[in-house]
């Protein structure tokens, strides 16, 4: 891929005949406490000075677009609208620096339910965000996560359920990455020349989890399986040289994935 722009909350690329956008939503600082040292096992603690007080992780929160010839865009993850912390929802705001028209967008693909990946869907003044929005792709294992949320209700007819597997279009199929919530899924983009995995919510602390995938997040719905999962991403990306697409990895949370150790690291994209 070849970067073709990049500012402080939008990054372009090129590969071949599609450009990928990766657009800052905002950030959300949580507690490195959430953090734990396996499936089953106690929290934490981040190398650093001792504190009395826990300290915080700065967890970006990423949308990636796909922008191909002919048809409108795929939106993979909207982000936190207004309905949230005050550092997040920016997505209207990086779309518009980025010179994006939002009604250019035709599909949302979800790789899960939790608000900080869907709300984007309303603005702050409760207009549908996406104006020409004709299908949102989610797991039929998160469709009932969807409904469960009744400020969305005027979206339902719009859910377009997948299994993995399933094509969203010839460049764009479904992979299921079970573990973190239910119907958890990736996006993989095939361009011909590269490959690159929108992973969802593989990874949450890029510091701490590239170099010991074993360690979980608390708000993993399955610990074991997110970690098993997250291993084994991991290890096919590094093998295979697939690119690496994260929700909260650090903006603008596109790389390679390199050995370092007994684990990995994480080569941002430049």
């Amino acid at each position: 891929m070849i970067v073709t722009s990049q500012s402080a909350n939008a990054l372009s690329c090129r590969s071949g005949s599609w450009k990928i956008w990766s657009l800052s939503d905002g950030h959300v600082d949580m507690s490195a406490d959430l953090l734990r040292r396996g499936p089953g096992l106690g929290k934490y603690t981040l190398p650093g000075p001792s504190q009395q007080e826990p300290s915080l992780v700065r967890l970006s929160v990423n949308c990636f677009l796909l922008e191909g010839p002919g048809s409108h865009g795929v939106l993979i993850d909207c982000g936190a609208g207004g309905q949230w912390e005050p550092s997040l929802g920016h997505l209207d705001r990086t779309m518009a620096e980025a010179g994006i028209d939002p009604s250019s967008i035709g599909t949302v693909a979800l790789t899960h339910t939790h608000l900080d990946h869907l709300n984007g869907l309303i603005t702050r003044d409760g207009r549908e965000a996406f104006a020409n929005l004709s299908r949102i792709v989610i797991a039929h294992d998160a469709v009932a996560g969807f409904v469960d949320e009744p400020h969305l209700e005027r979206f339902r007819h719009l859910l377009a359920p997948v299994r993995d597997g399933d094509q969203l279009n010839d460049h764009l199929a479904a992979r299921a990455i079970p573990g973190h919530a239910p119907g958890h899924m990736a996006y993989v983009f095939d361009s011909g020349e590269d490959r690159i995995v929108f992973c969802g919510d593989l990874i949450h602390v890029p510091a701490a989890q590239f170099a010991r995938p074993e360690l979980t997040w608390a708000y993993d719905l399955d610990q074991s399986i997110a970690c098993a999962t997250r291993i084994k991403l991991l290890q096919e990306a590094f093998s295979t040289q697939t690119w690496l697409a994260g929700a909260h990895m650090a903006k603008p949370g596109i790389g390679r994935v390199a050995e370092e150790g007994s684990g990995y690291a994480f080569a941002p994209i430049t």
